[in-house]
């Protein structure tokens, strides 16, 4: 594996097989940054959006983004519109920023509860229509296909989906970690935040749509994968405390860490057969949120 690596960076002029090199470098490499990556953005989103809308329970799919980015692949794999996984990620990606600028035009710059509500909503008309277009067509095929993307799948990260999703989600955590003293401040309440001089509006439309379109770009490239976004942040709160400037980039470590793990195990554990990363993140996610709780209750 190193050979391979180093042999790629230009580093050695070692000879390893074509097949295994082609294993390394185009199989297992993009799909352990991949993963990387999605758990990294999927954790500070979710962490972000449980501090900006005050809820414990909020997710990075709480605006209706993966609902829409489901639609959007529907209209990819089910409707026929375009054909392979680039036109898949685009589709998603369509899907995901239509069901936000919907969610943004009902509840315009209000509260966040309204903003969550519309969300809500939003989310609840995508997965209709989504349900209704796949039993209208009736095609097992495409219904199979559409199934296990909704499940959550990392077989698709390649270099290209690598190539646009890195620099998007460095320039969100460079804008979120900025923003770590105002999230400190909007964890006592927009009226606290204020008070201390932050511009509660701005920053929080600004936070929010950031992490709808890192999520938006995520979710393009590995479908909906549940529970990284919920369980990570409260994880790593019971180990540093609510400080967002120690809690930032230790729980995007923790999404990248807890991913590539639950993707090696979805790979390996019940081969040649490979789970969905997403039903596996809830099998492992449930019991541990569980855990959380009741630890959190105890103390």
């Amino acid at each position: 594996m190193w050979t391979v690596v180093a042999g790629h960076l230009g580093l050695t002029d070692a000879v390893v097989p074509v097949l295994r090199d082609h294993i390394v470098w185009q199989l297992r490499l993009p799909r352990v940054l991949g993963a990387a990556v999605v758990g990294a953005g999927l954790a500070v989103a979710g962490a972000v959006m449980q501090t900006v809308t005050r809820n414990s329970l909020a997710d990075p799919y709480l605006l209706g983004v993966s609902s829409g980015a489901a639609l959007g692949a529907v209209g990819v794999i089910v409707v026929g519109l375009a054909h392979g996984v680039g036109a898949l990620a685009l589709g998603a990606f369509g899907g995901a920023l239509l069901a936000f600028g919907l969610v943004v035009a009902v509840s315009g710059r209000s509260a966040p509860t309204r903003v969550v509500l519309a969300g809500v909503a939003i989310a609840q008309l995508c997965a209709a229509v989504t349900s209704f277009v796949i039993i209208w067509v009736a095609d097992p095929h495409a219904t199979q296909s559409i199934t296990f993307w909704l499940s959550g799948s990392l077989a698709r990260a390649d270099w290209t989906a690598l190539a646009w999703a890195t620099p998007v989600l460095l320039a969100a955590l460079a804008l979120v970690f900025a923003q770590a003293r105002a999230l400190n401040a909007f964890a006592f309440g927009e009226e606290a935040a204020a008070t201390l001089g932050v511009s509660t509006t701005k920053v929080r439309w600004l936070l929010l749509v950031t992490t709808a379109l890192l999520t938006a770009v995520l979710v393009a490239i590995s479908g909906a994968i549940g529970f990284v976004g919920l369980i990570i942040p409260h994880a790593v709160r019971f180990l540093t405390g609510p400080d967002h400037r120690r809690l930032l980039p230790l729980v995007a470590l923790g999404g990248a860490l807890f991913l590539v793990w639950v993707d090696t195990a979805a790979r390996t554990v019940f081969e040649p057969r490979e789970l969905p990363v997403g039903v596996l993140t809830a099998l492992v996610g449930v019991p541990a949120f569980i855990f959380l709780l009741r630890r959190q209750g105890s103390r």
